[in-house]
This record gives structure tokens, sequence and C-alpha cells, in this order.
């Protein structure tokens, strides 16, 4: 029976060794793999929960802004209207939240529309009204930004002139519009020549900014979009009595409640 030479038993146990060696190698990259989707999906889980701990905490993106906030402002981006003003919830009565952006047409529709109703609804103690508005539509020239903070000043200083300069607002929407126009389109809504010309200020741009992000954060991102307790209203296409766009159907719907 013929024996291995020496040189082919060292050739034969290099080999074997190479081959553990691959099988090694690729049990390793293997592991590596493993590693690196477990160690994602554990950030991603640490990131989940922080964000849940958060929400659950109460904390917003305004929570610790130290710079001023309007009058009747909540922290997450809203200014509450009540039958007693600005600041007042009506105790009892449904909470509607419009988020706006006074570049949006569809929210000039929105307020043509449902304005009045809404307005009333706060003042007969049918609801709380909540506005949130927001910058989603900015541009170059914070028209968003710039109109929001005229809103949130009047709503601060001049409180009983807010809806007329709100759908004034609307009436006059342009994409170039200015600090001397939202300011005459104020005054020509009741508000005092001396608190339209702190607009140009930007007292509340700051605000505006991360009331809006909030916004987002909280799940709303398009404009107009009506909460009513917490709930995405209006957007129902097989029942008119169900949309925003129907005359009457929000008032209808907060009375209801």
């Amino acid at each position: 029976m013929a024996t291995s030479s020496k040189a082919e038993r060292r050739e034969a146990a290099r080999k074997e060794a190479e081959r553990l060696r691959k099988i090694q190698d690729q049990r390793n990259k293997r592991n590596r793999g493993v590693l690196i989707v477990v160690v994602v999906a554990v950030v991603a889980l640490i990131a989940v929960a922080g964000v849940m701990i958060y929400q659950a905490s109460g904390r917003t993106l305004l929570t610790d802004y130290e710079g001023e906030s309007p009058a009747g402002s909540d922290l997450h981006g809203g200014i509450t209207f009540g039958a007693d003003g600005v600041g007042s919830p009506n105790e009892g009565a449904p909470t509607v939240d419009v988020y706006l952006d006074f570049q949006c047409p569809h929210c000039a529709t929105f307020d043509a529309v449902n304005g009045e109703d809404v307005t009333q609804a706060a003042a007969d103690g049918d609801a709380t009204v909540v506005y949130h508005p927001v910058d989603f539509l900015d541009g170059a020239a914070m028209n968003s930004t710039r109109s929001a903070n005229a809103f949130l000043v009047i709503a601060s200083e001049a409180p009983e002139a807010a809806s007329e300069f709100m759908a004034t607002m609307f009436e006059n929407q342009a994409n170039d519009v200015t600090d001397e126009q939202i300011a005459q389109i104020a005054v020509d809504a009741g508000v005092p020549q001396e608190v339209a010309d702190s607009f140009s200020e930007g007292t509340y741009n700051e605000w505006v900014e991360l009331a809006s992000d909030q916004a987002i954060r909280d799940g709303y991102s398009g404009t107009p979009t009506i909460v009513i307790d917490g709930e995405v209203w209006g957007n129902d296409e097989n029942d008119p009595a169900g949309q925003w766009t129907t005359e009457g159907a929000l008032l209808a719907e907060l009375q209801s409640r």
C-alpha cells in the first residue's frame, strides 16, 4: 500500500487549512451582517421609544422655547378662541383645530365657506376653535410666516379684529404681499395702526417656524386640515355632510357633538 510523501501530506494540510479559513471567513461575514441588522433595529427601536416617551411626556418643540409666544397659544402651535376671547376654551364644547397657511388657496376657500360659522361657534360656546397658522408655503419672501406673524400679533393685541383680518387676508391673497400691504389689510379689518406698524418686527416669526415643525411632527403636513376632538374631519368624499367644502357642514358637525 502506497504511503503519502511528507510533501503531499503538507500540501493536503495546507488545502484543508485554506478550506477551513474560507468557511470561517464566510461565517464571520454572515455574523457581521446579522450584527449590523440587529444594531440598526435596536437603534430604530430606541429612536421610536424616545419619540414616544417625548410625546407621552407632553413635551413639544415649543416646550423650551424662550422667545416671545403669542397670547392664547399652546405647545402645539395653536391659538385658542372661545366665547370669552383669545385663550378662553369653551368648557364642555368640542375642540376644532384648524391648520392653515395664508398662502394656501384651499385655505382661502375653507375660510370663505366656514370662516363665519367657526367664529360664531366659538362666540356662542358651541366649540373651542384653535387656529394653527403655518409656514408650509413660505417661499423666499416668507409670505406665510409674515402673514402668520401679523395674525398672531393681532390675536395678542387686537383679538376682536382677528377673524376679520383672516378673512380679508384670504380675500387679498397674493404671492408677493409686502409688509405694508399686510399692515393696510389689517387696518382695513379694524386693527389699530400702531399694532399694524409692528408687524415688520417679526415678533413671532421664530415661533411660527417651530409651530409649523410641530404640526408636521403631530402628523398634520397639509392645509387646510380640520381636526375635531383629535380626529381629522372634512375629507369624506362620499358624504357631502362630511366635507369642509359643503357650506354649513362643519357648523352642523360641531353643534351635533
